[in-house]
């Protein structure tokens, strides 16, 4: 996290975080899909995995899945998402001006930048910093 790499001098971002529960299910297909995203304000997860869609040879007769539920972040927590609001752009505002300073330390993904990224963003933002840092070390 940005804010803890500068020890916190501008103050604390916050952040959103989310714990998981695991179950072992004797199922063959709990849901059909790998993952199933709940965007409904009822449900109190925001998504559900179901772990053998990802592997072509998971074992018949169970699955696993997990749940994945929203929380409050504090520092015993671990970070997951940026809290996207004027008071926190402008505490990062601060920390990316010093971060420009650290000509030896690329700051990047979702706590680096502060920013939410999908993993397709995630992937072309590294690919420029890593281009980046090639063409200033020529």
């Amino acid at each position: 996290m940005i804010d803890q790499f500068f020890e916190y001098q501008f103050g604390e971002l916050e952040y959103r975080s989310v714990r998981f529960e695991t179950e072992i299910l004797r199922d063959d297909n709990y849901q059909g899909s790998a993952v199933i995203n709940y965007t409904d304000s009822e449900t109190p997860y925001t998504r559900i995995m179901e772990w053998k869609h990802f592997d072509q040879n998971a074992d018949e007769g169970y699955t696993i899945v997990t749940k994945e539920f929203p929380q409050e972040w504090n520092r015993s927590k671990e970070a997951y998402y940026p809290i996207n609001d004027t008071k926190n752009s402008d505490i990062f505002k601060k920390y990316s001006r010093e971060a420009r300073n650290c000509h030896n330390v690329i700051f990047g993904g979702r706590l680096g930048n502060y920013q939410y990224y999908d993993m397709d963003m995630v992937i072309a933002v590294a690919l420029k910093a890593v281009k980046k840092d090639l063409a200033s070390s020529k």
